[in-house]
């Protein structure tokens, strides 16, 4: 054989090896993906009992969430105003998030999709809807998903929400850790945002402004009976279920709907 000829396969054969390594990483970030929801699903059927614990928790670190008013942030819109909208409202495709900023499998959803989501929003092909839940208080008690949820809505009043949900996935603590109960690092937190961190956010997140909005908006998740977080729909249909999804999935089927 030809040293030309031998090249020529050892070639091929690292190709073929490089594209099945790729393979395999994509399907351990798969299933990674399937099984961290499903945890949370099996979690979320706890919620009914947990939430009576939480909501009688120590709530020192914000305001008085159980009877304050339901402030919504500015901008937020879908029924009863429980949705934070991120791109133009032309886009032919809607997308649906239901999320904690305590949950695992939210912060691995986040990972594998968020640049994909990103693109698509601002080429003006997708809608997104965010609604912020607090399942994690619930099930291990505390209050780091309502603080973190007000904050949150705090920035969308700012007209900082997409980059501020972003650092705070990328700053998730361990879903045992309640760091973000202290008020005090979702505001430095809000340092990470250009512009964020002023007087009227910290007010925003000291009062507990929204808390009585995120409470409605998480009674709002009970009612729909949805199984956990996150729960995900294009145009009302769940995706998370498709267990061949995929970032580039995801942007076809977007693409194919907007035909």
């Amino acid at each position: 054989m030809s040293e030309k000829n031998r090249e020529g396969k050892r070639a091929a054969r690292e190709r073929l090896a490089a594209e099945r390594q790729k393979q395999k990483t994509a399907e351990k970030r798969r299933r990674t993906l399937i099984v961290g929801a499903t945890v949370v699903c099996v979690l979320g059927l706890a919620a009914v009992i947990g939430v009576v614990a939480a909501n009688s928790g120590d709530d020192s670190s914000g305001g008085d969430a159980a009877s304050g008013p339901v402030v919504a942030p500015k901008g937020a819109d879908g029924k009863d105003d429980l949705a934070i909208p991120v791109g133009k409202a032309s886009a032919k495709s809607t997308l649906e998030i239901w999320e904690d900023f305590r949950c695992p499998a939210c912060k691995t959803f986040e990972d594998t999709y968020r640049s994909t989501i990103h693109e698509l929003a601002d080429a003006g092909e997708l809608r997104v809807q965010y609604h912020l839940v607090t399942l994690i208080d619930a099930n291990m008690q505390g209050s780091g998903s309502l603080r973190a949820a007000n904050a949150a809505a705090c920035s969308q009043t700012a007209g900082k929400f997409r980059d501020y949900h972003d650092v705070l996935f990328e700053n998730q603590p361990a879903e045992t850790d309640d760091a973000f109960a202290k008020n005090d690092k979702l505001i430095e937190l809000a340092g990470k945002v250009g512009g964020l961190d002023t007087g009227t956010f910290k007010s925003c997140v000291n009062k507990g402004t929204h808390d009585s909005w995120v409470k409605k908006s998480y009674k709002a998740f009970q009612d729909a009976k949805h199984s956990g977080t996150p729960t995900v729909r294009l145009n009302g249909e769940d995706i998370l279920s498709d267990q061949s999804l995929t970032p580039a999935k995801f942007k076809k089927m977007v693409e194919e709907a907007n035909k």
